[in-house]
């Protein structure tokens, strides 16, 4: 049995090597001899080749540093391929696409332009080298990056003057100097030719280990028209309308004489107080047309005309993360179905390379923003949207120090902080544990084990009572306001942490540590309301501030607070307002776990009032824009949307039983509204509630998919299991 089991191990373990490995075969990477990879780098390369046979199906491998454009015989291939740097330190990812399809007997080209970003960020960690690998490697075809391949620096593409974008985005301005371009580079009947390419020095050392792109190309809407242009009042700025905040890349076509400068922004430049990125293009002399390739967000493009520039026409390209949005609420309270929909639009606009906590002012993976962004991902998003978060639960782990730490964002080339609440909130309940329990895929959790265990051991401290040791950190942050007891809050962060290890020490099989775990818990759940329950609130020694909400309802949510508390804890709820909308989301979880939906609604309206006010489709990191918005205020926000999750899974009802939503229960809190329906995605198809409330019966029509039992759970009546199929019921 032992030999078996060592066997198995190392099985896995060349298994998992190979995965990381995969892609470093026979290609080399490549560069050219005048590139001194700087920041905003812009290299194209050519390679023209004979093929006697197409395949069905050929799979090449490409890496850049940092994103790449993919042309075959003069057809687009891939728009920005390429993901920023990495799933560790010392790692690249590669992308595999199918070829195949693109290809011709006989002469091919293969053009591939690429955008070195050559600059840490809050979200990237540069390699210090600019280059490319391709390898392709099918039945009687060899395509591999070698010094056979032609390449230059694509001098159009420029920096743009002062200002810049801040030092959190790795992404520069772009300029491009039409009067340099290179026209019709990318075609079969290019007619000009480029030098040959170089290997790059030390390419394994530079690029590290190469991992195989986890999540999807991006969703690709092609060039659109605008829903709406307007002239500025002097004539000189066109405002061009998007349908909703996007990551958007413009385009124009203009006649012109050269050297006319045409400024592209959105009106979302400055979002959270900072400046994001911007575009040039400089004119050549007659009609052209452009399309700037680095993504920009908001609900405006604004290009600046200068005179004697006729603009022919505008448009956009909409990409962004390839998931559906095909989750979906409603209700008769037209607030909450546009607080559900403004909460979906945040949480999609906050993803691509990674999840974000804003798309303009830093495009980082914050884990705190994380954990409630994952969560609103299996209400709202079509199943593969949860490739995301396990991409980042790998990369987070990925980084931990060498004594045990973790810290976000990453990748990062400059940041290195512990936010240790944050850190907690991570590893726990509402991060890895509900990663693995919504999604039922556990294949990350014997990876994750080792260093999570690492971290709430040897990390974390606890006091001879047995209760965690607040840290510091690198920066000691509970939430944006004021308020915030820490003291309380870091008990129940790392109680929800060992609960969540202790899940994941049972399904691995660690019957020493779940043990272990399961006595601090027991501790914990015996001294906290001892230290921090002072018979009205809790509250911990030395703190002096205001009852702070967010700790009460941390207390509930992580089952540390009794019943029996819940009536002094709600007069609190409807007394303190101090969290911002990352920590709302829990205060509004644990009304309805006390069975306060009626209020619980409420004070959502009220929350949120004022934010919906303003005519933005997405949501805010603080509850409305300058003073009132937290940490440099963005409009777009993922934290805020903690009621996407709260509608459908509470006020619908709708929770796993079991991982993957296998088994699953419906239980209703519809409070004062009359009539609620959910939507929620899921690996089996979608899951469908309606619910109309008529007095004090209840009329429901339930979609059941096909591998899934449901529970209908309503107070007083009995449970009724609904197999697959569609179910009226009358309760």
């Amino acid at each position: 049995m032992k030999k078996s089991i060592f066997l198995l191990t190392c099985f896995v373990f060349l298994l998992l090597i190979g995965q990381e490995l995969a892609g470093q075969g026979q290609a080399q990477w490549i560069t050219t001899e005048r590139c001194q990879s700087a920041s905003n780098t812009w290299l194209a390369y050519r390679k023209t080749c004979t093929i006697h046979h197409v395949p069905d199906k050929l799979l090449a491998k490409i890496a850049a540093d940092t994103k790449y454009w993919l042309w075959i015989n003069g057809k687009m291939v891939v728009f920005e391929g390429g993901l920023k740097r990495g799933r560790s330190p010392h790692s690249t990812y590669y992308d595999v696409v199918d070829i195949a399809p693109y290809l011709w007997e006989n002469e091919n080209t293969i053009a591939v332009l690429v955008w070195h970003f050559g600059k840490d960020g809050f979200a990237h960690v540069n390699s210090g080298k600019a280059g490319l690998l391709f390898e392709a490697i099918g039945e009687d075809v060899t395509l591999l990056s070698d010094e056979s391949w032609q390449c230059t620096l694509y001098d159009a593409y420029q920096n743009t003057g002062a200002p810049y974008p801040n030092h959190r985005l790795a992404e520069s301005n772009i300029r491009f100097d039409a009067r340099r371009m290179i026209a019709d580079w990318y075609k079969p009947d290019f007619e000009g030719s480029f030098p040959g390419a170089q290997l790059v020095v030390a390419a394994t050392e530079t690029f590290g280990t190469l991992v195989e792109r986890p999540i999807p190309q991006w969703k690709n809407s092609g060039l659109i028209a605008y829903p709406k242009v307007r002239y500025s009042k002097a004539g000189d700025t066109l405002f061009c309308s998007l349908p909703y905040n996007a990551q958007v890349t413009p385009y124009l076509k203009v006649e012109a004489g050269e050297g006319k400068t045409i400024h592209i922004l959105t009106d979302n430049y400055g979002g959270g107080s900072e400046l994001n990125v911007r575009a040039e293009y400089i004119t050549t002399n007659g009609l052209q047309e452009y399309e700037s390739l680095g993504w920009m967000n908001g609900h405006e493009v604004l290009y600046i005309i200068p005179e004697g520039v006729k603009v022919l026409d505008v448009k956009y390209r909409e990409t962004g993360y390839n998931a559906g949005l095909d989750g979906a609420f409603r209700c008769d309270d037209p607030f909450l179905n546009e607080l559900w929909k403004r909460s979906a639009r945040t949480l999609y606009i906050t993803m691509r390379d990674n999840y974000m906590d804003c798309p303009d002012r830093e495009r980082a993976q914050w884990w705190g923003d994380e954990v409630n962004e994952l969560g609103e991902a299996f209400y709202a998003l079509s199943p593969e949207g949860q490739k995301l978060a396990l991409k980042g639960i790998y990369e987070l782990i990925n980084w931990q120090r060498a004594d045990g730490t973790l810290y976000s964002p990453v990748p990062a080339g400059n940041w290195a902080k512990e936010l240790p609440l944050q850190m907690l909130a991570s590893v726990g309940w509402y991060g890895f544990y509900t990663q693995y329990y919504y999604s039922g895929d556990s294949s990350f959790v014997s990876a994750i084990y080792d260093g999570l265990h690492r971290y709430l051991h040897e990390v974390w401290k606890t006091d001879d009572s047995g209760l965690p040791i607040e840290r510091n950190g690198g920066w000691s942050w509970g939430d944006w306001g004021e308020n915030v007891d820490m003291g309380v809050l870091t008990n129940c962060w790392y109680y929800l942490a060992l609960k969540a290890e202790h899940a994941f020490a049972v399904q691995l099989g660690k019957i020493s540590d779940a043990k272990e775990i399961c006595r601090m818990m027991n501790t914990i759940e015996k001294c906290f309301n001892t230290k921090f329950w002072t018979g009205t609130e809790y509250r911990a020694p030395g703190y002096r501030g205001a009852t702070d909400d967010r700790a009460q309802a941390m207390a509930v949510v992580s089952g540390l607070a009794s019943p029996e508390k819940y009536k002094p804890l709600l007069k609190i709820f409807k007394e303190q307002y101090n969290a911002s909308p990352y920590m709302e989301k829990y205060v509004l979880e644990a009304l309805f776990r006390m069975n306060q939906p009626d209020f619980a609604i409420l004070r959502m309206k009220q929350r949120y009032k004022k934010m919906l006010e303003y005519p933005y489709s997405t949501l805010f990191e603080g509850w409305g824009i300058g003073a009132d918005g937290f940490g440099g205020g963005t409009i777009n926000h993922a934290w805020s949307g903690g009621p996407l999750t709260i509608l459908s899974q509470q006020v619908c009802g709708v929770e796993p039983t079991s991982p993957g939503f296998k088994t699953f229960k419906i239980a209703p809190q519809l409070g004062s509204l009359h009539e609620a329906e959910a939507v929620i995605p899921t690996h089996y198809g979608n899951i469908e509630v309606k619910i109309r409330k008529n007095g004090r019966t209840q009329a429901f029509r339930i979609k059941v998919p096909e591998g899934t039992v449901a529970e209908l759970l309503l107070p007083g009546k009995k449970t009724e299991i609904l197999y697959p199929g569609v179910h009226k019921l009358n309760k």
